[in-house]
C-alpha cells in the first residue's frame, strides 16, 4: 500500500507575465509542502494564462515554466506540476506551435511530459496549438498516475483506456465559470466510472474576458469528495491511499464487465 498527500493549488494568474505568476506561487508550493504534501499541482497555463496565439507565447522544453517547476520540486522535495505552453524539442521548422503541455517534475530531477490531446476548437486553440498524440502515465511514490488537461475531461474514453493501470488522474483546468456545473460533474463522473481518484485544478479570477470560479475538488474512486474549494484563491489537501483504490475495485467489481 502506498499513501500520498496530495495539494491542488486554486489560483488566479497574472495574464502573460511568468515571473508575476512565478512571485506568486512559489510560496503557495511552500505552503503546500510545509502542510505534508508529497505531489502539488497549479492549474492549466499557470504561468501564462489561456493566451494561445500571441506572438512569442511559446517556450522551449528547457523554458522558464519548467525551470520553475523543477526548482519547486527540487527546493520542497516534492512533486509539482502544472500546463504550460512549450514548443516540442525536434518539432518541424514549419510548424513551431506549442503544446499545452502537463509538466510534471519530481523531487530528484525527473520530468514527465503530456501534450493535451485534445485542442479546444470551441476557442479555436487548435489553431494555435500542436495537438498531443500520447497518453502518459507515471509512478509517483507508489501511486501510478495519469495525465491529462481541462478540456481532455470531456472524452472518457481515453480515461477508460488507462483505468486498469490507473490510481490517479490529475486534470489543471483554466474551465470557464458559465460552463462549471459541466466541469464539476464531469470530475466526479470520471472518478466514479474509472474507480480511482480524480483531481482537478481550476483558475480563479479573469482573463481574456473570461471569468473563472475555480471549483478545484479531489474526488475519490467512489465519487465523494474530500476537499473542494469555490470563488478563491485556496490549496486543498486530501490524503490518498491505493488501497482504497484496490478495495473499491475489489469490492465492485465493475470494470471487469466493459465490453
Amino acid at each position: 500500500m502506498s499513501t500520498l498527500r496530495v495539494a491542488a493549488v486554486q489560483h488566479d494568474i497574472v495574464w502573460n507575465d511568468r515571473d508575476a505568476n512565478f512571485e506568486r506561487l512559489a510560496p503557495k508550493v511552500a505552503a503546500a509542502a510545509g502542510a505534508g504534501a508529497g505531489l502539488v499541482v497549479l492549474t492549466e497555463t499557470f504561468s501564462t494564462g489561456f493566451g494561445f496565439g500571441q506572438p512569442d507565447f511559446g517556450e522551449t522544453e528547457d523554458g522558464p515554466s519548467a525551470q520553475f517547476l523543477a526548482e519547486m520540486a527540487k527546493e520542497h522535495g516534492v512533486w509539482v506540476g502544472g500546463s504550460c505552453p512549450e514548443v516540442a524539442d525536434g518539432a518541424p521548422d514549419d510548424d513551431q506551435r506549442p503544446s499545452n503541455t502537463f509538466v510534471l517534475t519530481g523531487p530528484g530531477g525527473v520530468t514527465h511530459r503530456y501534450r493535451k490531446i485534445h485542442p479546444f476548437s470551441h476557442a479555436g486553440e487548435e489553431r494555435h496549438v500542436r495537438a498531443g498524440t500520447d497518453l502518459v502515465t507515471v509512478d509517483v511514490e507508489g501511486f501510478r498516475v495519469s495525465l491529462f488537461v481541462c478540456y481532455d475531461l470531456r472524452f472518457a474514453d481515453e480515461f477508460w483506456q488507462l483505468a486498469a493501470g490507473t490510481d490517479l488522474y490529475l486534470v489543471p483546468a483554466n474551465w470557464p465559470e458559465k460552463r462549471r456545473a459541466h466541469w464539476m460533474a464531469l470530475l466526479q463522473a470520471r472518478a466514479i466510472e474509472n474507480q480511482a481518484y480524480v483531481v482537478g485544478v481550476n483558475r480563479v479570477g479573469e482573463g481574456d474576458n473570461l471569468s473563472y470560479s475555480g471549483d478545484s475538488r479531489i474526488v475519490d474512486p467512489l465519487g465523494e469528495l474530500l476537499a473542494t474549494a469555490s470563488q478563491t484563491e485556496s490549496i486543498l489537501l486530501a490524503d490518498l491511499s491505493t488501497d482504497h483504490v484496490e478495495q473499491t475495485r475489489s469490492h465492485f467489481r465493475f470494470l471487469q464487465d466493459r465490453r
